[in-house]
This record gives C-alpha cells, sequence and structure tokens, in this order.
C-alpha cells in the first residue's frame, strides 16, 4: 500500500533572524529543503535585502533577490520582504539595543501581516519556520494553524544551557548575588562547563537587559515547538544531542552549507565582496593568517590596537578583513599609521570578503578567529586550525568546544585584556610551532565526522530525512483532524 504522506508537499514560510550569521544558515536551509520538494517562502527584512542586494550588485548576473539562480534550477523558494520596525538607513550596527527592541516588539506584527496575506492568498501552507531568537512563531503559528519549526544556528551545547536556564537560576549559577564560579555539573547531556565558558549573556549580572529578554522569551516560546532542527552534527555533540533528543523532537541536520563551496549561488553577504585571490596566489602554501571577527560584533580600540602589534610583531603574513564598524560605526580608521606601514609588504587588509574563498586557498595555515559559529564549521570542513578570540554571545561557548573537547584550536589568552605578546606568541604556536602539526592532524579527523555526516548514509542525512518524514506525518495527522472536525461539524 502507498504511503501518501510521503508524497505531501510541504510549504513553509522560512523567517531567518536579521542577521548575517543568522541569515547565512537560513538561506542554505531553505534551499536544501527546497531541493527535497518543499515550497518555501523566504522572508526578509527591507533592511536586510537593501544590503544584500546592494552587495550583489559588485556581482555579474545578480538577480532581484538572493534565490533568482535557484529559482532557474527549478526550486520553488518565493521571497518576501517586511519591516523590522526601524528605517532601512538606520544604524543598527551602532544602535544594537534599539535594533533588538524593535525585533522583540515590533517585528511580529509585520510578519504577522505578512504570513495573514499569504494564507488568505488561498495557499496551502503547512509550516512556519522561524529561527529560535524570536520570541513569537509558536504564537502566529497557532493562530493560522500552522507547526512551529525552530531553526537553531548554533551548537546544541549553546541551546541546552539556554533551554536549562531555569537550572542554572535554581543552582546560583546564573542571576544571583553571588554566583558560584565551580563547574555547572547538571545539565542534562553535559558532562560539565565551566561558567567562563558559558554565553556571555549567563555570565552577566544584569539579567534585564533587551537581550536577556529576547533569551528568556524565545526559549518558553521554543517548548511550544513541534519541531527544532539545530546547524550542528550528532556525532560532535553527541550526548547532549541525545539528552536534547529525550525532551524535544531536536535534529542534527549540520552542517547546513554547500559541501561545494563552488556551487553556492547564494547573494547572502551585507557587504560587497574584496578579491584577495590575486595576493593570496602569491603566498606560500599555509603561511597566510586570516583574520577576522565577523559580521556584527564590535571590538575595543585597546584590543584592536594589541592585536595589530602582536601581529606585527609575530613576522607572519596575513589577510586581515577589518570592518569599518569593527570599533563604532563613528571610528571609521581605528588602526595607526605606523602599523599599516609597517606590515604593508605583508598583508592585505579588506574590508569584507568570501570567507569560503579565503578558507579554501592553499596559502591559508590558521585562523584568528571570533569564534562564530559559522565560521568555526567553515573552518574545520576546510581544515585551517583556529586561534579563538571570542568577542560575546556563544562564541564562548564555541571556544570551549574548538580548544577543549576537539582540540583543534588554541585559545588566544586566559586574561581579561589582552596584549600583543599574548597575540603574538599564539600566533607563531599555530603558524609555526610544534603544537601546529598536532591541531591539523586533529582538525582532519573532526573534519571527517563533518564529511561522514553529510555522506548518504551519514547522521545530518539520515535526520534531515527522518525531520521531512515526521513533519509530512504531523501534517497528515492535522489534516486528518481538520476534516473530522468538519464532518462532525466543530
Amino acid at each position: 500500500m502507498e504511503d501518501k504522506t510521503l508524497n505531501t508537499k510541504p510549504h513553509a514560510i522560512f523567517i531567518p533572524y536579521p542577521l548575517q550569521g543568522h541569515l547565512i544558515p537560513s538561506a542554505h536551509l531553505a534551499m536544501k529543503l527546497a531541493s527535497q520538494g518543499f515550497t518555501i517562502t523566504f522572508i526578509n527584512t527591507y533592511a536586510i535585502h537593501h544590503q544584500t542586494s546592494k552587495a550583489a550588485q559588485t556581482k555579474t548576473g545578480a538577480g532581484p533577490d538572493m534565490f533568482a539562480k535557484a529559482r532557474e534550477s527549478g526550486l520553488d523558494i518565493r521571497y518576501k520582504t517586511v519591516s523590522d520596525g526601524l528605517p532601512v538607513a538606520f544604524d543598527r550596527s551602532l544602535n544594537h539595543d534599539q535594533f533588538m527592541a524593535a525585533l522583540l516588539h515590533v517585528f511580529s506584527a509585520h510578519v504577522e501581516e505578512a504570513v495573514a496575506e499569504i494564507v488568505s492568498s488561498g495557499e496551502d501552507v503547512h509550516c512556519l519556520i522561524a529561527d529560535t531568537f524570536f520570541v513569537w512563531p509558536s504564537k502566529i503559528a497557532y493562530k493560522f494553524g500552522l507547526l512551529h519549526i525552530s531553526f537553531w544556528t548554533e551548537p546544541a551545547l549553546v541551546f541546552t544551557l539556554y533551554y536549562h536556564v531555569d537550572l542554572l537560576r535554581l543552582n546560583c549559577h546564573f542571576a544571583c548575588q553571588d554566583c558560584r564560579e565551580d563547574t555547572i555539573d547538571y545539565i542534562p547531556g553535559v558532562k560539565g562547563i565551566e561558567p567562563k565558558d558559558t554565553m556571555s549573556y549567563l555570565q552577566e549580572t544584569e539579567t534585564t537587559s533587551v537581550c536577556h529578554q529576547i533569551i528568556f522569551n524565545s526559549f518558553n516560546d521554543t517548548k511550544k515547538a513541534d519541531f527544532v532542527i539545530c546547524n550542528s552534527v550528532q556525532e560532535l555533540e553527541p550526548t547532549t544531542i541525545s539528552a536534547l533528543q529525550h525532551k524535544i523532537p531536536f535534529y542534527a541536520i549540520g552542517p547546513t552549507f554547500f559541501v561545494d563551496f563552488s556551487q553556492n549561488t547564494l547573494a547572502t553577504s551585507l557587504w560587497s565582496e574584496s578579491d584577495c585571490n590575486r595576493w593570496l596566489d602569491d603566498q606560500p602554501d599555509r603561511s597566510v593568517l586570516y583574520v577576522s571577527f565577523g559580521s556584527y560584533a564590535h571590538i575595543t580600540k585597546h584590543d584592536l590596537t594589541e592585536i595589530a602589534n602582536g601581529l606585527a610583531q609575530s613576522k607572519v603574513s596575513f589577510l586581515w578583513v577589518l570592518r569599518p564598524d569593527i570599533v563604532s560605526s563613528d571610528d571609521l580608521n581605528p588602526l595607526p599609521q605606523e602599523f599599516l606601514e609597517e606590515v604593508s609588504d605583508r598583508s592585505i587588509i579588506v574590508p569584507w570578503c568570501s570567507q569560503h574563498n579565503v578558507l579554501t586557498h592553499r596559502a591559508i595555515g590558521g585562523f584568528l578567529t571570533h569564534c562564530g559559529w559559522n565560521s568555526t564549521l567553515e573552518s574545520i570542513w576546510c581544515e585551517v586550525p583556529l586561534l579563538c578570540f571570542p568577542l560575546y554571545t556563544d562564541q564562548f561557548t564555541n571556544r570551549k568546544l574548538v580548544v577543549d573537547d576537539w582540540k583543534i584550536g588554541i585559545n588566544m589568552t586566559n586574561r581579561k585584556l589582552i596584549f600583543k605578546e599574548d597575540v603574538s606568541r599564539n600566533i607563531d604556536r599555530l603558524m609555526c610551532g610544534k603544537s601546529r602539526d598536532a591541531i591539523r592532524d586533529r582538525i582532519k579527523g573532526v573534519k571527517k565526522i563533518l564529511e561522514n555526516a553529510v555522506s548518504p548514509s551519514g547522521s545530518s542525512k539520515q535526520n534531515m530525512a527522518q525531520f521531512i518524514k515526521d513533519l509530512k506525518d504531523k501534517i497528515e495527522k492535522k489534516k486528518t483532524q481538520s476534516k473530522k472536525s468538519i464532518c462532525n461539524g466543530t
């Protein structure tokens, strides 16, 4: 007898968090689901659409939106834009709290209006896929009779710490007047973690900020989700993921990126990308340190200066992605002129670049990174060892995984302030020291875990297939219940 549930073509409305680090894995996941037969309606904010479109104009063949080429290939991905509650020209980087407040209090009204429009158009919509950090998806999904799928773009370890924040509070490891500093060893699926390795928001004593409100409310909302899909790999975090699966329908389907980076046609970059290949082509194999602190986090002027002086002192060649607003939107030239002159013969400094292209280049020997999760996964895939300098949020916990658990990177410093000696010494360890070869050997092993996971019989492929089957089953169950209700006149 034919299993009719397998013939269901799900239509998902997909809403990514409007930040570069969340947009990229969301767009990749949308592509993967569309390639599995989904209809996807992808909703971006006006501000994100404006930035990606402006950046894409520098590329030949850029379409009206990031999925234009995907549609040409036959994938059913529609595209819609809404306001996040702020003017497009508003400086979200400089005014972080106001931006977060708009996402907390205003954005949902615009999303609800867009979802209502799509549903009322007669489209047979089945589910809402939304970033876990939104506080409203379960409410909107319930209102329109949709299944709620929460997409977690970070490691499962970070998810479970937020998920069990009440346990941390109960045990005085969070939000207490005199917080404990001993090992946290009572979170299900987590053998032990030091408070310094938890996310920055769990290390703060002030817990009434807009970001704390978002975290608390979003995880209360996520506990009502029908499914949680996570951009991690079962074998990278086996005990943590297994423990979560006993509580909620949790599927590790990562990494979401295209394993052949050259096949990525998505225009997801928020800035124009500099072409670094010509400079890299002139450098010896594994001789260049790639330096980037991501798309959003800021760094203090002190730390930036010490990192610059450490790079100068190390004598290593480097490619540095230095966003114009890395310190502040009001300080667009933060590097001292004497530094630029000193390193001019062995460096290239650009405002933004294609990280995929850089990490896959033969000249790259290491990555000085903020430990964003996308950067971590991409580095593993490209077998590039990491020098870790986390700045905020999940990056401290990602560093713990990289340095302590997988041993594929070096911690830049354990001090609260960084100095050029720390930077120079650890650059030498990563690029030239005795530990270099050992780290490279280990990262090859971790890369193999990712390769196996995305192979046809791998855990991520199987988990994705199981998620799709479970989703289709639940869609059919809702349809059956709806028909029974109609027949019964209820």
